[in-house]
């Protein structure tokens, strides 16, 4: 709230309130300012379809972080390994890599919300096998679950992303990706920090049995949705009629015809080389160098509720910067860059538990930031019938980039004798060069 001033209010200057997206101006003196939270509440309320979806989103990404931190400390508690930490996010993050290809075909000609309702019915099955991991020989039932549930949530992911803008009007796609990322940042916050604890206080089945009953519910909540999910005529293409290989190829033809969606389409890529590895340096800091408690999961949820306040306030404040403006989103990517980088020094350079948190939350600022921005700017970029495929290029470059840091540094603890001070100072120069080259490109766009 800004100040208000009120040296006399009259009933018709009561009246003659005015109202905009961010604040109300009155007659005279009066200015009073209108919380930014507003913005999304009066969305929220102003559009059911969306908010099935939302509902959706809030109830199944409790369930994930509950499931992730579980995972996490029983291979930790099983194992002790780098590696083995590091396998387990590997294995999170490579089926969305190899099944983008199948998976954007699918979300480009079937209907979207089936997919969504059968990805979250699988899902409840799968996570139930996690409740049969006893010992330190039935680890690698963790990695097989782990595959099956992502592998499903491959087909999840880009549906979920192309069906936004068949439910929310192009001028509210920005409020509407940022609704998405505050939430998944407020779900990490407090998932991580009510799964940390209870995996703590009542051990991992609960976690488990949650996220299994979070998937029924999510599935639910986008039973509910109602919209038009033929493609129109006119945004059909020849490329329609081919065979699903085909429609595959289409769509790397569309990004290389088009440049500019195809840098956009890496901007969460150039970020995930960077981030993907900190959840095994992050698991790391909280084992061994600032632990809460006998284990790991206390330390490691109170770094992941630090890092979801940085992606929540991130896309917040800088939609609130740049508005619906593509021209100063350019600018604002520049900025994730150069605070992404301040976040990975400030982690490096920690003593104490409270900078590193510091550095998270500047690290997941600009995260948050780049990933909220880059996706309206596809929706925005993108017709509706390539949408899906871009999505999942998208998101496959995002989990090899994620695979390829993740495994370089699990390797880097247990071979080089890396601290995770000294990794997350090496994983700084991602951002660097990312600033680099993102300064590069808005030259030769503007020389262009």
């Amino acid at each position: 709230m800004g100040k208000i001033n009120l040296p006399t209010l009259h009933d018709d200057e009561l009246q003659s309130i005015c109202y905009t997206p961010y604040h109300v101006k009155c007659h005279g003196e009066i200015s009073i300012r209108i919380p930014l939270l507003d913005v999304y509440i009066n969305f929220i309320k102003n559009n059911q379809q969306y908010r099935y979806l939302w509902l959706s989103q809030i109830i199944s990404q409790l369930g994930d972080w509950f499931n992730l931190i579980a995972s996490a400390t029983l291979i930790s508690g099983l194992t002790g390994s780098g590696m083995a930490i590091g396998a387990l996010f590997l294995a999170r993050l490579l089926p969305p890599f190899l099944l983008g290809p199948i998976a954007g075909v699918v979300a480009d000609r079937f209907d979207r919300r089936k997919i969504l309702i059968i990805s979250d019915l699988l899902r409840m099955v799968i996570v139930l096998g996690f409740l049969l991991v006893k010992t330190e020989q039935d680890v690698w039932l963790i990695y097989s679950l782990t595959v099956l549930q992502l592998s499903i949530s491959a087909f999840f992911e880009p549906a979920r992303a192309a069906i936004v803008p068949q439910i929310v009007e192009r001028k509210d796609l920005i409020t509407a990706n940022a609704l998405a990322s505050v939430t998944w940042s407020s779900m990490l916050a407090l998932g991580a920090a009510l799964g940390g604890f209870a995996t703590a206080l009542f051990g991992v089945t609960i976690a488990f049995l949650l996220d299994s009953l979070t998937f029924i519910i999510s599935a639910w909540f986008v039973s509910r949705l109602t919209y038009n999910a033929t493609v129109l005529p006119q945004e059909r293409t020849d490329d329609d009629a081919d065979g699903g290989w085909q429609a595959f190829l289409a769509g790397l033809r569309y990004l290389r015809a088009h440049p500019p969606v195809l840098v956009v389409a890496l901007l969460k890529a150039s970020a995930a080389i960077g981030f993907g590895g900190m959840n095994v340096v992050e698991l790391t800091f909280a084992e061994e160098i600032f632990p809460i408690g006998s284990d790991s999961s206390g330390a490691f949820g109170l770094i992941l509720l630090v890092a979801g306040l940085g992606t929540g306030i991130g896309p917040i404040v800088a939609r609130r910067i740049t508005g619906d403006n593509l021209i100063t989103m350019h600018w604002a990517i520049l900025f994730t860059y150069i605070v992404s980088l301040i976040g990975f020094l400030l982690i490096g350079w920690s003593p104490i538990l409270t900078v590193m948190l510091l550095g998270t939350f500047a690290r997941t600022i600009g995260s948050g930031t780049n990933w909220v921005f880059s996706s309206s700017m596809l929706q925005i970029m993108v017709p509706s019938n390539y949408l899906g495929r871009v999505f999942a290029f998208d998101i496959a470059m995002v989990t090899l980039a994620a695979a390829i840091s993740t495994l370089w540094v699990g390797w880097a603890k247990d071979n080089l004798g890396l601290s995770p001070h000294q990794i997350s100072l090496a994983l700084g120069i991602i951002p660097f060069i990312g600033m680099i080259g993102w300064t590069v490109y808005m030259m030769l766009r503007r020389e262009a």
